[in-house]
């Protein structure tokens, strides 16, 4: 496309002949013929042909066609073809031949022709052509059809906004004033009223304020363009009856519309920080939020929510319960939304209707029919647990609940609920008996091999009665089924000895050909089942089936949870050995606790399974055997001690660095002391309603708690300038570049460097990535040694550094050709789309399982600390550290951790960094970034080889 236009038809590029037949078309053809000849010249227009000899035969042939499509299409060529003269800039003479048609149709009895006439003419900018039609258009405010109106208040406007308008028609705010009293038809009054609101804002307020009583009976077009008016109003400096216009705003409240619903909410709460008016924003939200089935729109309404929270947080509370019911909507990201809103909502007050109200969702999540049900529990299992971690009074109503759900299909829902107890369990004393009895009970329905190593370890260490350690010890065999896992039959072949009753393995193993990342950041081969569950036909082979989970997952290769079984058998045989007084009992508990572990070891090392076992668990199962023959008093102390020990730090490092980031966020910034501050008290209250009152108040108190300052520092915009050409070029231009989410915003600066008037100047950009150029910036005359500012926006739709590039195109009256000055390129920065953000350790591990797009950088700095360099890296890259520090204590040469951002976009960037200490003191190993898209793992990687180094390069 060669130039902008409001209509965009592909059409390949013509020739000579095609010119001639279309003009012998027009000059010799019927309607219809005409109408295709007309449509093929508008499409070699629209895609570069200039065809100059057209227009005349467009005038003597067409003109005079009464088909009302050839004259619709007239139009459009009319908008099409070029008006002015490349070289001096002036209308052509032969487009004056064109107003005696426009004005015949404007005044045809015909009420169509005369509506698209006056349509086309709110797109026409040349004064020489719309001055002789003026008197007609004004004419068509009397049309007894509201279409000819409609059009003729649209085209009145537009004129009068030119250039030269209020030439053109100076009585125009006047007439359409009158119109507007006078007018029925909705669309034509709100063109009207736009009229005014942009060029005659005193009588569009005069108007609104005479009608203020009535503003609730005017058509939704109307109520739109009046909100409109009141946020440009009461923006304006020195406004004081902001009042007026809020009661108007809240009487729109109630409109039918939803529309004017929505703006009204968003304008009440900028214009007005009053409680009364912030509660009304709420409840308006609210009851869109349940009302409207658009899944977009409800995501779009809770966006709003969580601006509110953040500045209204104690109005908001109030209405978490109706923000709770959106979760019956079926969509993932809605619901996720409305946890992550109600969590941060959170009182003493609400905290036990809200977990109540998440209990019975749980429980309809148990129903068939529910969609996507198990992740849907996953995400209420978290919720729920936030609840309890913050206020733990609330965890002994759902904790017993949730264990229902261990042998929970969804692997991910019953590993939280595993997590959660284990948190519980710790956190409240009072609940250890009743958790471990319940976990006693249902240890039999777990068919995940990861609950299973956290159920264990839960019976291990807060088994502390009699009763409750041979209760343990029974289960964990009764799982285990009967010794030996398999005999050696005479034939040679290896057969199960529990043949008759051990399920049938039907396992699914969820495993990736790809590297796991372990604890420490390094990596392993995944060659065990990574989940194991038990489908139905196992458990449809009789209940004792249905008991011995532990058997069928090590019998299907897993190797861990068998040294996971060994580890907390010897824990719970020396905690029976402190609570048992019989010897004889406890020889008899470690002796079957040794048996299974040489079965376990036997096992490993036959060819019954296709995988050995592995060292790692191999020399695990050994030292519990060890530890058994040989008990020592040092190290039973850190088998029933320090393991405990270690969790309770962990969850108190983890509860202190929540705190830390929870003050983080709520410290605030203050204005300066000698900042003007109007004390509320000795204002004059006379004639003020009681939510005026409100809002003044709540402005002095962010005035004086300093909510009004700005949030960018104006000294940073200097080092957002870009020098785009050099000091000796004719023309010199620099750009200010501001990125805004999903915009980019291009302020160029030109200046004309030379004593010539350059013409035709064109600021011409191109991008590269996922960037695109929203329009084309027009052309300019620029004189000697004067300036202008270009504004270029630019759509980014995903995180990926992009380039922008271009040229300057003008031309000089006594030099023929264009001249070009390229411009240097603009890189935007992914820094600018990515900040630090925080998810679960199994998340992680789960995001960067899934996640195909690996970029690996090997290290290469003159940093010689490690835990600097990894400093260096967090600031470089703006991203997060989930590795607790405490885990990086202490100096033995090696480091490993995780970091993690969130881009505007949702997407999410996992950085891995895994370094040695070389015995020469320098840094070596590599940086792995994992991400869904491609963009942002190679964009990532390129900014951290640029940036690890360390210094400012």
């Amino acid at each position: 496309m060669e130039k902008p236009c409001t209509l965009v038809v592909h059409f390949d590029k013509g020739s000579p002949s095609m010119a001639n037949e279309i003009k012998a078309e027009l000059e010799s053809g019927d309607g219809p013929t005409k109408a295709d000849a007309m449509r093929r010249a508008i499409s070699l227009l629209l895609n570069g042909e200039s065809l100059p000899h057209l227009f005349i035969t467009v005038v003597r042939y067409v003109q005079s066609c009464d088909d009302h499509a050839v004259q619709k299409l007239l139009l459009i060529y009319l908008e099409t073809v070029e008006k002015r003269d490349a070289a001096t800039g002036k209308i052509l003479p032969e487009m004056i031949l064109i107003c005696q048609n426009l004005r015949n149709n404007l005044q045809s009895p015909n009420e169509y022709i005369r509506g698209v006439t006056l349509r086309f003419l709110c797109r026409l900018t040349e004064p020489e052509l719309l001055e002789p039609l003026v008197p007609s258009i004004l004419a068509n405010l009397e049309h007894r059809h509201q279409f000819v109106r409609r059009h003729a208040l649209s085209a009145i406007s537009t004129i009068y906004q030119l250039p030269q308008g209020d030439q053109l028609i100076p009585d125009a705010p006047e007439l359409v004033e009158r119109a507007l009293a006078s007018e029925q038809d909705a669309a034509a009054r709100r063109n009207a009223f736009l009229m005014l609101l942009a060029s005659a804002q005193e009588r569009a307020v005069a108007y609104l304020l005479t009608n203020a009583d009535r503003v609730a009976e005017w058509p939704d077009l109307l109520q739109m363009a009046a909100v409109d008016l009141i946020r440009k109003v009461c923006r304006s400096k020195g406004r004081v009856d902001k009042g007026r216009y809020i009661k108007i705003i809240i009487s729109l409240l109630s409109a039918p519309s939803s529309a004017v619903v929505y703006e009204c909410a968003g304008a009440l709460v900028s214009l007005s920080s009053a409680p009364t008016a912030v509660r009304a924003a709420a409840n308006t939200y609210c009851q869109l939020l349940s009302s409207q089935s658009d899944n977009n729109v409800k995501l779009i309404i809770l966006d709003r929510l969580h601006e509110l929270r953040t500045s209204h947080r104690e109005v908001m509370v109030d209405v978490v319960m109706d923000v709770l019911r959106a979760l019956g909507s079926p969509n993932v990201d809605v619901r996720k939304k409305v946890l992550d809103l109600v969590l941060d909502l959170l009182t003493p007050r609400n905290v036990e209707e809200v977990v109540l109200y998440l209990k019975k969702e749980v429980v309809k999540t148990q129903a068939a029919e529910v969609e996507k049900g198990g992740e849907y529990r996953q995400m209420l299992v978290q919720a729920i647990h936030a609840c309890a971690k913050k206020y733990p009074e609330v965890a002994a109503s759902v904790v017993h609940l949730f264990m229902d759900f261990l042998g929970d299909p969804n692997v991910a829902a019953a590993y939280d609920v595993v997590l959660f107890v284990r948190e519980i369990i710790e956190t409240n004393p009072k609940l250890r008996v009743s958790i471990i009895q319940r976990l006693i009970d249902t240890f039999s329905q777990i068919r995940a091999s990861r609950v299973c190593n956290c159920a264990l370890w839960i019976l291990a260490e807060y088994s502390l009665s009699l009763s409750e350690v041979e209760s343990a010890i029974s289960t964990i065999k009764q799982s285990l089924g009967d010794l030996p896992f398999f005999t050696v039959s005479e034939e040679g072949e290896s057969t199960d000895s529990n043949k008759q009753s051990q399920p049938v393995v039907n396992s699914v193993t969820v495993s990736s050909r790809r590297p796991a990342v372990l604890a420490d950041g390094t990596y392993a081969t995944q060659s065990a089942a990574t989940e194991t569950a038990i489908s139905a036909p196992a458990a449809a082979l009789g209940s004792l089936a249905s008991s011995q989970n532990l058997r069928s997952l090590i019998l299907s290769g897993d190797f861990f949870l068998a040294a996971s079984v060994a580890c907390n058998l010897t824990k719970l045989v020396l905690r029976l050995e402190e609570v048992q007084p019989s010897k004889v009992e406890v020889n008899k508990a470690s002796t079957g606790a040794l048996l299974i572990m040489v079965s376990i070891l036997e096992l490993g090392q036959s060819s019954y399974l296709p995988h050995p076992i592995d060292n790692d668990s191999f020399d695990r199962i050994v030292l519990c055997v060890r530890f058994l023959c040989n008990p020592g008093d040092d190290v039973k102390k850190v088998w029933l001690q320090s393991c405990r020990q270690s969790f309770i730090n962990m969850l108190a490092e983890k509860q202190f660095r929540e705190t830390e980031e929870m003050k983080a966020k709520a410290q605030i910034s203050h204005a300066q002391p000698d900042d003007l501050i109007d004390f509320y008290h000795l204002k004059s209250r006379k004639g003020m309603s009681q939510l005026e009152l409100e809002d003044a108040v709540q402005d002095d108190l962010k005035a004086a708690t300093g909510q009004f300052t700005k949030d960018a520092d104006d000294n940073n915009k200097l080092n957002r300038i870009l020098q785009l050409t050099g000091f000796s070029d004719p023309v010199y231009a620099e750009a200010f570049v501001t990125v805004h989410h999903y915009d980019i915003v291009l302020d160029v600066t030109v200046i004309n460097r030379t004593k010539e008037t350059l013409q035709n100047l064109c600021l011409e950009l191109a991008t590269m990535g996922d960037l695109k150029l929203v329009d084309r910036p027009q052309n300019y005359t620029l004189a000697p040694e004067s300036s202008k500012q270009i504004r270029a926006n630019i759509k980014v739709s995903s995180t990926e550094t992009g380039v922008i590039f271009g040229n300057i195109v003008y031309e000089t009256s006594n030099v023929m050709e264009r001249s070009v000055v390229v411009l240097n390129d603009i890189h935007i920065d992914i820094m600018d789309y990515i900040s630090p953000a925080t998810c679960a350790d199994v998340a992680f591990r789960n995001m960067w399982a899934e996640f195909e797009w690996e970029n690996k950088v090997a290290v290469n700095t003159v940093i010689q600390d490690e835990k600097e360099f990894l400093n260096h890296i967090i600031k470089s890259t703006n991203m997060k550290c989930l590795t607790p520090p405490s885990a990086l204590d202490g100096e033995c040469g090696f480091l490993a951790a995780n970091l993690y951002a969130k881009s505007v976009f949702g997407e999410d960037a996992l950085v891995n960094i895994s370094i040695e200490k070389q015995a020469d003191g320098k840094l070596s190993g590599y940086i792995r970034i994992r991400s869904k898209t491609q963009g942002i793992a190679l964009s990532l990687g390129d900014k951290i080889t640029l940036k690890q180094k360390g210094g400012s390069s």
